[in-house]
């Protein structure tokens, strides 16, 4: 018997149990660690910051659905991973010991790197979490009552810009519906040095998609901007040109603010070396295993992966959901492999698939792979997009509340489209 333990249950994690326990022996034991009892569908969170949706609606209990899959569960928090002790410490002095790990932790949020950013004792809220769009939501009824300027935005370091887009679009279709959309200024800040770049190098022609949404919404924009800091109700602001020079300053007036954040390695796994990099990102190989404790694999946003271009305000590279279910796949094919004695050759594809909803409207893209350069590289936009959008979070939840990881359907809708999740020459 092998122990199979998954660090995390979030986007990343809860599928990788899920495939794991389907594609493992049945006499291996997989066990998912996390400081959550619930999972939550983290796309969703836009929604939950403007009251269209409540935080239960997008939630599930973890220990009831995974119980019915014979899977263990543990609700505490990792203190530290201990790959030369093939175990894991946690916060109330137990340790877990495994034969093979999968770090699916997600990140931590680095509100503490910009003075006065974050829902924290900061002046910015946050949407990265569904307790702090919860949070949000609280703000937003305070300010449609008395609405001013917003500013919203990712700042410099950060690695998902999409729900930014997404987040700015939604409270602009908010306002317009509360009839004050004239009474609020909005400007969208990003280190990204253009619009709709992504953290990809843009995919197909999101850059003219999104400039035009932005254009025909009145939201004016910022681009290759570092935040200095944010005091409340102004937040401070520089425009770098490539060769690092500041050509801009701006002092942004607001009565609300979503920055994202700069994310980095939890702390259970940060400064292990040969096991992070110096942000706390999880080495990986294409496999998606460590090169250094070969029984320790990784998904999702935790994973480790260089910038497309290095730029003079760093912008980090976004791990998309059908991105990170490929790496879940390769790990589990992966790891049945080093337990059957065989070498793990399975690679992800890191293929993306993205819905990006407007409130009214929406921009999707295909990128096959993610990082450029491409086999496929498209976009396309249109009022269908948040119907798909409404359609998808329904079934994602609806998957995870049942234990299911991928229905047979679904990979032949995916397979038929030419978008696969393994490589097909792995075994």
């Amino acid at each position: 018997m092998a122990h199979i333990v998954v660090l995390g249950a979030g986007l990343g994690g809860v599928p990788m149990a899920l495939e794991a326990r389907k594609v493992l022996r049945k006499e291996d034991k997989v066990t998912v660690i996390s400081d959550s009892p619930t999972f939550h569908f983290t796309p969703s969170n836009p929604w939950v910051a403007v009251d269209w949706r409540k935080p239960d609606a997008i939630k599930v209990e973890l220990a009831p659905m995974f119980a019915k899959k014979q899977i263990d569960f543990i609700h505490a928090a990792a203190k530290k991973v201990q790959p030369e002790k093939n175990s894991v410490l946690l916060e109330n002095g137990d340790s877990v010991d495994y034969d093979y790990l999968v770090i699916a932790t997600g990140p931590e949020l680095a509100f503490d790197e910009i003075e006065g950013l974050g829902p924290h004792g900061g002046h910015t809220q946050s949407i990265c979490h569904v307790d702090h769009a919860a949070g949000s939501k609280l703000v937003w009824d305070e300010f449609v009552e008395d609405p001013g300027p917003i500013v919203v935005g990712a700042v410099q370091g950060a690695s998902c810009f999409g729900p930014a887009y997404e987040f700015a679009m939604i409270m602009e279709t908010d306002l317009r519906r509360r009839k004050i959309r004239d009474q609020v200024p909005m400007t969208f800040v990003t280190s990204e040095p253009y619009i709709g770049h992504l953290g990809l190098d843009g995919v197909g022609d999101t850059k003219g998609l999104l400039e035009s949404e932005m254009r025909d919404r009145h939201i004016k924009w910022i681009t290759s901007a570092r935040v200095k800091k944010v005091e409340a109700g102004v937040m401070h602001v520089e425009e770098v040109a490539a060769d690092g020079s500041v050509t801009k300053t701006h002092e942004l007036p607001f009565k609300y603010s979503m920055m994202l954040p700069a994310f980095r390695g939890i702390e259970a796994v940060r400064d292990i070396e040969g096991l992070v990099n110096p942000r706390g990102f999880v080495i990986a190989d294409h496999t998606q295993q460590n090169p250094t404790f070969k029984n320790v694999f990784s998904v999702g946003v935790c994973v480790a992966i260089a910038p497309v271009e290095t730029y003079a305000v760093p912008v980090g590279v976004p791990k998309t959901g059908f991105m990170i279910e490929s790496m879940v796949h390769a790990a589990a094919k992966n790891i049945r492999a080093l337990i059957d004695g065989k070498e793990p050759r399975n690679e992800a594809t890191w293929n993306a698939v993205c819905i990006a909803d407007f409130g009214d409207g929406g921009v999707t893209f295909v990128a096959m792979p993610q990082i450029p350069p491409r086999n496929v590289n498209w976009s396309a936009d249109g009022g269908w997009v948040h119907l798909a959008k409404v359609a998808f979070e329904k079934y994602f939840l609806g998957k995870i509340r049942r234990g299911v990881g991928e229905p047979f359907y679904e990979k032949a809708v995916f397979d038929m489209l030419g978008v696969h999740k393994v490589k097909p020459k792995a075994d």
